[in-house]
Parts: structure tokens; sequence; C-alpha cells
């Protein structure tokens, strides 16, 4: 995938308040970031920060984290903060997912999968964020339970993230081939979700825990 350069974008990412530079000095000990024992849910792939952003907002009693590897995505994000009150149950990550176990471990409540990369080539389906390479990942950084909770437009990634998902032990508690159809009381959209909608495209969703 070939991202446009944003100038300036690691300078503001670097000194945005929300950033962790060195998530890895807190691993194990998320807790002590928020400053509570609230849960602590994460988004990986995040974007350009609607849904991590309406989340806080709507539930703070919630502490979130967004996890983007682009720094040319997450300054949008970070731009969009600057319009905000502080979100003190906000913290923002620019890193690989390949690298999530370096940084979490056994703190993490739910799972939010938006929107992924679908990588359609069988030899990159290894690089999908709901296969087993990263699902045995997960296991690591999971609290107690295990709750993962995904929304696409793309059918082939649906279909294949049901079967993964089940193959690795998980069960279905809710699944929709038209979200939109369906009950979304409590949705908060991501800027791909409301741009895909508009299309008149099918939003998939599906929630499984184990």
């Amino acid at each position: 995938m070939r991202l446009k350069k944003v100038k300036g974008a690691t300078e503001k990412v670097n000194n945005s308040k929300y950033v962790l530079l060195n998530p890895e000095d807190y691993k194990g000990n998320f807790n002590k970031v928020f400053d509570n024992d609230n849960p602590i849910c994460i988004e990986i792939g995040m974007g350009k920060g609607d849904f991590i952003i309406g989340m806080s907002k709507k539930y703070p009693n919630i502490n979130f984290i967004g996890l983007e590897k682009y720094d040319s995505v997450l300054v949008r994000a970070i731009e969009k903060l600057e319009d905000e009150d502080d979100l003190d149950n906000l913290k923002l990550i620019c890193k690989n997912a390949m690298d999530i176990e370096e940084m979490l471990d056994k703190e993490i409540d739910t799972i939010y999968l938006n929107f992924s990369d679908p990588w359609p080539k069988k030899r990159h389906q290894n690089r999908r964020l709901t296969s087993e390479v990263f699902l045995s990942k997960y296991d690591n950084i999971f609290k107690n339970g295990k709750h993962i909770i995904m929304k696409t437009d793309n059918r082939h990634l649906f279909e294949y993230s049901i079967m993964s998902f089940t193959n690795y032990g998980y069960r279905i508690d809710d699944i929709s081939l038209n979200m939109y159809e369906d009950d979304t009381t409590d949705n908060v959209p991501t800027e791909y979700e409301m741009k895909f909608h508009r299309l008149g495209k099918p939003i998939y969703k599906i929630e499984v825990s184990k």
C-alpha cells in the first residue's frame, strides 16, 4: 500500500500528548498510563481515528488504545484531537501490529478490528489481522476472556475471518451481513465505514469471544 508522505507528520506524532513513544516501557502496567483500573480496549489499525476518538468520548469509564503503523495516517487523528476536550482515557501508539506482544501483556479486554487491510493474495494471508498468526499474538495480550469485534466491507476477508475465528476456538456471539439493515444503535462508525455506507456497500460485522 502506497501512502502519501505528510510533511511534519513524524514531529507532530512525537510531540502529541496522546502518543506513547515507548509503549514497551509500560508492558503489563498500562493501568499506570491511565492512572486507573478501568477496562482497556485497543483498536488495531486505527486509521485516521474517527472510531477510537468516538469511543473514548462515548465511554469515559473505559480506557482506549489506538494502534497505527503509519505516522502519516496517525497524524490525522492527532489533528482531530486538537479540537477536542482532553480525553484522559485515550492513548495512541505508532507501531507495527506484528510487535504487539512487545507492548502489552495480559491487560486488554476487547480488540477492535475495523476495515483492516484484506491482503487479498493467498501468499499474504498471514498478514491479515484475523490470521492464526495474529490470533496467537492476541492470546498473550488479553487480560481474562478473549473478545474481538470486527467490521469490514470486504466479503472475502469476512468469510476468511469467520473460518479463522472458529478454527481457533472462538464462538460467534453476534454476526451481521449488513449491519445497517440490523441494529446500529450503539455503533460508532469509522471514516471508511461512512464512506462505504454512503456508496451502498454492505458493512459486515462479527463479534467473537473465547
